[in-house]
């Protein structure tokens, strides 16, 4: 079933999504050559409860860690380690969710580590993009796999290929809700788009083929091909004001009413 939120519920769901915002931000800040990405575990721990907030992810279904730290082929879920370091040239996506105020926020980045290859930033830049097109059919009467649809064209155009074994989600009181958000499909089906609704919206793409695999911990995915992937993902609601992502920072909320996005 899929959960509407109230104006008021959704002003409480800003508060927690920024706060994933604002550690991702500083996360982003401290990405180098050299680092533990246990140490950007413990940091997202840290500051979540300093912001008022509890880790999202520690516990979930089992998952060991406060953070994802997903490195080059990793398409998700990375399991940070004292033993896992950042090297020059790789890419590293941040998954990071919040609870706070009774709601859940998500969002993930990737990044790059010192200077990497053309083809690695050209990937990075191509899940943001394929987010923005996917979030601007984000409207009010349209279906929600026009999003889908969006963000597969997006990444194909772009020259790589969309992972399918992984969707976004709706998000709430609850860190996975419906309804389930492929990165792929045809345009026109599903249910209708509604004021109210929230999703997490995270375009998963892959340099090479599509297809993954799990590692023996039982949660890091992988490209099978070993090559590189990248994630980026928002919480983002549908606001009488249009599409609204709630997990930036005051200042840089991003809304949509379908056409184009900006900053506001």
């Amino acid at each position: 079933m899929i959960v509407y939120k109230t104006a008021a519920e959704v002003e409480a769901m800003r508060a927690s999504a920024r706060i994933v915002a604002q550690i991702l931000d500083e996360l982003g800040a401290m990405i180098q050559p050299g680092l533990r990405t246990s140490d950007l575990d413990a940091y997202a721990e840290r500051r979540a409860r300093e912001l008022g907030a509890r880790p999202a992810f520690k516990g979930y279904r089992g998952y060991p860690a406060s953070l994802c730290v997903s490195i080059n082929e990793e398409v998700i879920h990375g399991i940070p380690s004292s033993h896992r370091i950042l090297r020059e040239g790789d890419i590293a996506s941040l998954d990071f969710g919040a609870f706070a105020g009774g709601f859940y926020g998500d969002a993930a980045r990737t990044y790059p580590v010192g200077r990497t290859s053309p083809l690695a930033l050209r990937l990075i830049a191509a899940a943001e993009r394929a987010f923005a097109e996917g979030v601007a059919q984000f409207v009010e009467g349209r279906r929600l796999s026009d999003i889908s649809a969006a963000v597969q064209r997006s990444v194909e155009a772009s020259g790589f290929s969309v992972v399918r074994s992984f969707v976004g989600h709706g998000i709430g009181q609850e860190l996975h809700e419906e309804p389930q958000v492929p990165n792929f499909g045809f345009p026109g089906r599903g249910p209708k788009l509604h004021r109210g609704l929230v999703l997490a919206i995270e375009p998963m793409i892959a340099a090479g083929d599509w297809d993954v695999e799990i590692l023996s911990d039982g949660w890091t995915a992988v490209t099978k091909d070993r090559g590189l992937a990248a994630h980026f993902e928002e919480t983002v609601a549908l606001t009488a004001a249009g599409a609204e992502v709630l997990s930036r920072r005051d200042g840089t909320s991003a809304r949509t009413g379908g056409k184009e996005l900006s900053y506001a």
